[in-house]
């Protein structure tokens, strides 16, 4: 066996040296890309919940949706719908799919879950919204629909007939002759006016709704 002379120990010493780091660049450093996210084929790594937020965004201005949901909230406020319900009910009315979860109310709203299910209740019982639950799930859904205003005017009808047959009741009690007969009598023309002209109303908005 012959000898390598030092100095030519000193070369192969240095040659398997390059190709250890060599191999240790082609592996990467061990958990560079797990601090990261995983590296693709190309070599970049996607950073964690950066594409979910613009997929979940889309095309929407939050801080403008969140913007107009204060205002809308505001205007219906000052219609005379109660402040927290006024908010609750701008906020589904924005919310693409036009159903959320008490928790998403709250989150959206920045308000606690006691005032969100308060406000979610009101507008339950006045038939603004409906309550859902689908199989399996594990919590209720709030929902508006889309065609709620169509919807609600119709309730309005029955509501008007109601008023202008008490009010007929109320023309018999005072008497037809006196001052405040008269005033009803006014009362239930209108209201008698408003009954026969809402559902032609209604069947027109059916009609342009149909062509579009």
């Amino acid at each position: 066996m012959v000898e390598k002379s030092a100095g030519q120990q000193d070369a192969d010493n240095r040659d398997a040296g390059a190709r250890d780091a060599g191999a240790r660049d082609e592996a990467g450093a061990p958990g560079e890309a797990d601090a990261f996210g995983e590296a693709d084929a190309s070599g970049t790594a996607d950073v964690p919940g950066e594409a979910g937020s613009r997929d979940e965004a889309g095309s929407r201005d939050e801080a403008a949706v969140a913007k107009y949901v204060e205002s809308l909230g505001l205007t219906l406020n000052n219609m005379g719908l109660p402040r927290m319900p006024a908010r609750v009910f701008a906020a589904l009315t924005t919310a693409d799919s036009g159903e959320m979860t008490a928790a998403e109310v709250a989150e959206a709203l920045s308000v606690s879950p006691a005032a969100v299910s308060g406000a979610v209740k009101y507008l339950e019982q006045t038939g603004l919204i409906a309550k859902e639950r689908a199989p399996g799930a594990r919590r209720d859904h709030y929902r508006v629909f889309d065609d709620f205003w169509f919807a609600s005017m119709l309730k309005r009808e029955r509501m008007l007939e109601m008023w202008r047959d008490a009010t007929l009741e109320g023309v018999q009690a005072v008497g037809p002759d006196t001052p405040a007969g008269a005033r009803l009598t006014r009362m239930a023309d209108f209201l008698d006016y408003l009954v026969a002209e809402l559902p032609k109303l209604f069947a027109r908005w059916e009609s342009m709704n149909a062509d579009r």
